[in-house]
């Protein structure tokens, strides 16, 4: 593979598509960047506990999905949100908050937003599918990404995230702060 960066090439239905797959991109890139700041500021508290090992590695498939999509804003030529500098404080801080309140609490940050993030990917996917890019490289990424974000989310699960104090209250409030932090991506 060339260190070049290959031309946005034409997609199937014109403007309009390529307007799509590159505010795919953008929100993606911008989630798998919050995704890397929330596992930076859990490490910051738990990479000492139990709990160290499990979250280094899904920090790690984090930072593979991160480096993924850098690449695709590069190569389809996408501004990233403006909102960077927000979410990278915004994750890093609610990492570090629920780790702050505990193994349990970090683990159920790690399920709500995954499971925010699994249906997001699967509405990503869908449309893909249904806009003809069903074989797309794109389509394939997000699908397998889709895959490594539910098995974080039963990874957390399996580690007591719905024993954490106040899970139901925490687990909402989390997944509407993602669901917020998605549509604004998108848009700027």
């Amino acid at each position: 593979m060339s260190d070049k960066i290959k031309p946005t090439p034409r997609l199937p239905g014109g403007h309009a598509q390529e307007n799509e797959i590159a505010r795919m991109i953008r929100v993606d890139h911008a989630g798998e960047h919050g995704a890397v700041q929330i596992y930076a500021g859990q490490l910051a508290v738990l990479g000492h506990t139990k709990s160290g090992d499990t979250i280094r590695q899904m920090a790690a498939q984090e930072a593979e999905h991160l480096e993924t999509f850098d690449r695709l804003v590069a190569e389809h030529h996408v501004r990233p949100t403006a909102l960077s500098p927000i979410w990278h404080v915004a994750g890093y801080a609610l990492g570090a908050a629920t780790a702050l309140m505990g193994e349990k609490a970090a683990m159920a940050c790690t399920a709500a937003v995954e499971e925010v993030i699994d249906e997001h990917y699967a509405k990503q996917a869908a449309a893909l599918e249904q806009s003809g890019e069903g074989d797309a490289p794109l389509k394939r990424t997000i699908e397998k990404f889709r895959a490594d974000e539910i098995a974080h989310r039963d990874t957390a699960l399996a580690h007591g995230a719905e024993e954490a104090p106040g899970y139901r209250l925490l687990s909402d409030t989390i997944k509407a702060g993602c669901r917020i932090a998605i549509r604004l991506s998108e848009r700027f």
